[in-house]
């Protein structure tokens, strides 16, 4: 307690060294306002870091330092609703940096931290700049949206836009959209500048640049993204304007089972299944493998297609969910079809068994691996979100809370060469169905599923 208390009293002392009581902010004739005026850091105060901040030549510049962790220069002012412009450079492709928007500081949960959405300045070789990133986790990695990852240059001055109105963020590095988020979460809070925290010799003194940066906040209208840009939707059982423009269907309103059946039969199971508070929940049945309600597939079938869901896994729960499932194949326990294991790795046996962790999460399972960083796991007990991919060439992608874990190819060498070592070579051409439904599983374990969509791809 006394070491928290101490760090607040140092930070307090750095703000006000840095901060004007008096800030003045003019508003321009267009109906933009600058945040900074070239000269000073009147209306700007520094959190959290011992990283310096200066001006030099009309830029804002942050200097990293050893010992410290993550430095902000924010506003003293909080925004809601707003379009943010500013020239960004990164110097080192070793440094790091970004943007805060609608953030916060020292709560109960992040005593003497900044946190909040910020929108990411990365030079290295993931190359995620214009992504979206806050204390949660990440929001938007440029998994996401891959072809966004060269707009940010290191070395030169980077314009990035951010667009956030109403629950919906956007971000553009360079005139590239880049990221699309809808998060109910921060209406509004304070804009930062970061200096990373740094660890070694190599990035300290590493600079990072601002300039000409401009807000707006009046009169504000949405601006036009391209078609086909995966938004990353917090808000269950949601779809955006955006995404209902560009064909996006939720398959589960978070209301009833409709738009689902029993895979044994036409009609939704009397049993084992409940749709409560917005969620789609199998219920428990001492982990016997459809046994209880049974598996639940949708009524229509898909060939191409991108599908995101949502899943919370209870401990030591085992789920899955299936794509291209014909219900053709004879089987006593759950229907057959290509796999996204929905799996607590660290207590369901499961996650030992097959080969090379092909039955551990977010993996195809019994085929295919899922290589999936840690920080990309969200805890049992909390919403992960998956999201299986088929494009029209046969070409599959898992992801798991936006990080791509795995792809594959229908009908390839490799892909017929692992289901001749599974479980599944005693199908005829299993996985390669044209089309199929889609299966939320039953293994006898309490598993929920909200904000389950699906676009059609041609």
């Amino acid at each position: 307690m006394k070491k928290i208390q101490a760090l607040a009293t140092v930070t307090v002392a750095a703000s006000m060294a840095f901060s004007n009581p008096r800030p003045t902010l003019v508003q321009r004739a267009d109906g933009w306002q600058n945040l900074f005026d070239g000269k000073t850091l009147t209306g700007w105060k520094r959190l959290a870091g011992t990283a310096d901040y200066k001006v030099e030549n009309g830029a804002i510049v942050g200097t990293s330092v050893m010992n410290s962790g993550n430095t902000f220069l924010v506003t003293e002012k909080e925004y809601g609703d707003f379009v943010l412009e500013l020239d960004a450079m990164v110097e080192s492709p070793v440094s790091n940096s970004g943007v805060q928007t609608r953030s916060h500081f020292d709560s109960p949960e992040a005593p003497g931290k900044v946190y909040g959405r910020q929108v990411e300045f990365d030079p290295s070789d993931r190359s995620w700049s214009g992504g979206i990133y806050d204390g949660r986790q990440w929001l938007y990695p440029l998994d996401l949206h891959p072809e966004a990852k060269t707009a940010f240059k290191v070395g030169q001055y980077n314009h990035v836009k951010v667009e956030c109105i109403g629950n919906e963020m956007k971000t553009w590095v360079n005139n590239v959209p880049v990221a699309y988020v809808v998060d109910p979460i921060d209406p509004k809070g304070f804009i930062g500048l970061q200096v990373h925290g740094i660890t070694t010799k190599e990035q300290e003194g590493k600079k990072v640049y601002f300039k000409n940066i401009k807000i707006k906040t009046t009169n504000l209208q949405p601006s036009a993204f391209p078609a086909d840009i995966y938004v990353v939707n917090f808000v269950p059982n949601y779809l955006s304007t955006y995404e209902k423009q560009h064909g996006w269907k939720l398959l589960f309103d978070g209301k009833s089972s409709a738009g689902w059946r029993s895979a044994k039969g036409t009609a939704f199971p009397a049993k084992g299944w409940e749709v409560a508070n917005g969620t789609l929940t199998v219920q428990p049945s001492a982990g016997k493998e459809a046994a209880n309600g049974g598996d639940i597939v949708t009524n229509d079938q898909y060939r191409a297609f991108d599908l995101s869901f949502e899943f919370k896994l209870t401990p030591g729960a085992n789920s899955g969910v299936k794509y291209f499932v014909t219900l053709d194949e004879k089987t006593e326990g759950s229907a057959i079809g290509l796999e996204y294991q929905v799996l607590d790795d660290a207590l369901h046996p499961d996650a030992k068994l097959g080969r090379d962790g092909d039955r551990t999460l977010a993996s195809l399972y019994d085929l295919k691996r899922a290589d999936k960083p840690p920080r990309f796991i969200h805890p049992i007990g909390e919403w992960n979100v998956g999201r299986v991919v088929v494009h029209p060439d046969n070409r599959v992608e898992h992801y798991l809370n936006g990080a791509k874990v795995l792809e594959y190819t229908r009908g390839s060498k490799e892909f017929l060469e692992l289901v001749a070592l599974s479980k599944y070579h005693i199908w005829p051409n299993f996985g390669m169905a044209p089309q199929g439904r889609i299966l939320l599983q039953d293994h006898g374990n309490q598993v929920s599923f909200r904000s389950l969509k699906i676009k059609q791809l041609k």
